[in-house]
């Protein structure tokens, strides 16, 4: 491009952005404190859209909605070779992530990168989600498996569900596996 062309910004139409019938329905998986922000994250940026939001909460995903795990979710670089500290350009040897106490140290330094971006810890989130109009609901599968029942669940889950009632749930919707 010259100097004397001029750009034009292509602005892509998404049509009435009043009103939306569109559905979106998270698979939430895993329970570790890094992997339990995606869904909060996207789910509650689709309820302030207007979106009609669902989360599955399956195997240690479940530790998110679960009342005996929900406040203590842990974060560890192990097994993760991008692991760096915060405005550094340097890795985290992978050897050290498995000493005594290194877990501790990793979640806290999340949980304080987290809070410095004032995003909430997982029990307000997941409230927030919920007061929002956000659907929560529990595997069965995994509650059987793990030998849980809905009173260990957070009064927040509407059901324990079956996949199979998930994927009739979910007919329609946009899945996020996360």
């Amino acid at each position: 491009m010259t100097a004397t062309q001029e750009s034009t910004a292509v602005i892509p139409d998404f049509g009435d952005d009043d009103e939306t019938d569109r559905k979106i329905c998270f698979i939430a998986s895993k329970g570790t404190l890094d992997m339990v922000y995606p869904s909060l994250v996207m789910a509650n940026a689709a309820l302030g859209e207007g979106i009609e939001t669902h989360i599955f909460f399956t195997f240690w995903g479940l530790d998110i909605i679960t009342k005996k795990h929900m406040d203590d979710l842990q974060f560890t670089w192990m097994g993760n070779t991008a692991m760096h500290p915060p405005g550094g350009g340097m890795h985290m040897p992978q050897g050290a992530a498995g000493l005594p106490g290194m877990t501790r140290l990793a979640t806290r330094m999340m949980k304080k990168q987290i809070a410095d971006l004032d995003v909430p810890e997982v029990p307000e989130f997941v409230q927030m989600i919920s007061d929002a109009g956000g659907h929560l609901w529990a595997c069965k599968m995994t509650v059987d498996m793990m030998g849980l029942s809905k009173e260990d669940m957070i009064d927040e889950v509407e059901d324990i569900i079956s996949a199979t009632d998930f994927i009739e749930l979910s007919e329609g919707a946009q899945v996020i596996f996360t």
